[in-house]
Formats: C-alpha cells, sequence, structure tokens
C-alpha cells in the first residue's frame, strides 16, 4: 500500500517487489508458502492508502502489511500534518488488531533539492510522526529519512520525486534490515563513486528541463485538481506468488 508506484512507470523493480523477493526466498527457505500484493498507486492521497487500499489488503488476510502514505498529502500548502497522523495511526491499528505486522516509512530528507527545499519543515514532522505511532502501535519503520546515500542525486529518478533504480535497490535493501533481517551488512549505506563534476551552467540547464517537464506539469495538475495516478491502477492488485 503506498501513495507512489514503487516501479514508476514498470521502467524498474521498486524497492517493495525487491523486498518481496528476499521475504519469498525467506520463506521457501524454511519450506513456507508465500504470497505478495502491491496495491500501490502513485499520485494517491493518503485518503486513498487507508481507505480503499487499505480495505482490499486486510481482504487477503495479510501477515505483513507496508503503510507508505502522506508524501503527496505533505506537498500540498494547507496540508493538515496532525490529521494526516491521526489518520495515519488509524490505520496502524486497524491493521495491527488483525494480528499483522505493519511496516511503515518515512519521507525523504529533500535538504537543500530544489523548490522541495521548501517543504522540509513538514516532511521532518511527519517521519517524527511516523515514528510516533510506530511505538506506539508496534510497527516497524523503514526510515528513508536517515538515508544519507538518497542525497546522490543518481538515486532518484528524472521527476526527482521518485526513486531510481539505484534508490530502489537501497531503500529494499534499508526495508529488510527495518523488518529484524540484521545479518550482513548495511550496505545501503554505501556511497556511490564520485559524480563527475556539473558546471553552473549545465545545473542551471538540468533545472529549467526538470521544471519544464515535471514541475509545469505537476503544478497544472494541481490547479487543475488532477493526480498523476487518476487512471492508474494497482501493478498487483491480487495476491499471487513471486
Amino acid at each position: 500500500m503506498s501513495d507512489a508506484d514503487p516501479a514508476a512507470e514498470n521502467a524498474y523493480v521498486g524497492w517493495a517487489d525487491r523486498l518481496a523477493a528476499r521475504l519469498a526466498a525467506e520463506n521457501a527457505s524454511a519450506a513456507k508458502d508465500f504470497g505478495y500484493a502491491n496495491l500501490a498507486v502513485r499520485g494517491r492521497l493518503l485518503g486513498d492508502v487507508v481507505g480503499p487500499q487499505l480495505d482490499a489488503a486486510l481482504e487477503m488476510r495479510p501477515d505483513l502489511v507496508s503503510i507508505v502514505g502522506g508524501g503527496n498529502d505533505i506537498l500540498r500548502p494547507k496540508a493538515d500534518l496532525d490529521r494526516i497522523a491521526d489518520r495515519l495511526e488509524e490505520a496502524v491499528i486497524r491493521v495491527r488488531s488483525t494480528g499483522a505486522d505493519v511496516l511503515l516509512a518515512t519521507t525523504a530528507d529533500p535538504g537543500n533539492a530544489p523548490v522541495l527545499k521548501k517543504v522540509r519543515p513538514r516532511t521532518a514532522i511527519h517521519t517524527a510522526n511516523v515514528w510516533a505511532i510506530a511505538q506506539r502501535q508496534g510497527a516497524h519503520v523503514l526510515d528513508i529519512w536517515s538515508m544519507r546515500v538518497l542525497r546522490d542525486s543518481r538515486m532518484w529518478a528524472a521527476d526527482r520525486l521518485h526513486l531510481s533504480t539505484e534508490g530502489h535497490i537501497r531503500v529494499a535493501a534499508q526495508a529488510w534490515w527495518a523488518l529484524g533481517f540484521r545479518e550482513g551488512q548495511r550496505d545501503w549505506t554505501d556511497p556511490l563513486p564520485p559524480a563527475p563534476p556539473l558546471s553552473r551552467r549545465d545545473s542551471l540547464q538540468a533545472n529549467a528541463v526538470w521544471a519544464k517537464e515535471y514541475l509545469a506539469p505537476w503544478v497544472q495538475r494541481r490547479l487543475q485538481g488532477r493526480s498523476s495516478g487518476d487512471e492508474v491502477t494497482p501493478k498487483r492488485p491480487t495476491l499471487g506468488p513471486i
């Protein structure tokens, strides 16, 4: 369950898919059955995540539910962070009451990223709320905020909102660790080799291209009350083997 497609445009395998593959292998080694569904739809608000998506997830009687929501909500200037936290906690309580485990996720730290740095205070509060909810309700936390390696622009797709292939690999590794599988190294923290330096001119040109191809359409959708996920359906709406 999520407000972002974990394999944006299906161009690569998302972190949730990678995590599921590792969990499937872990269960297979213990001769246990394993099924996986991915109900995430990019662009959706928390109401959809904790509403229809959660309803569908619980009908499958899961043992583990990942709830990744609120990130799109807090991009909106009038977002009510307390209400977002309350709704998220209500969803966690609902899942935990069935006996299932919950994996929550914080948002990434936007740092000084153009435009997104303006929402850093809200993302920090949301991250603190996620940790508080997890502590109260006994949930696991995928702490994306703490992943300094994600400050490398190569960890992000061209839209600067969704992860690149390498970013998904790192987040999946951290999620595995967050679920209690602590063997091996914390390889998601390893930095990439230094990138070739960008001139100021090239940097400004890259920002201009991003603003034209991604930021402007996003603003237009907001003004029109539309979302990039309006016509998108879940990639794995039913439980099945990997």
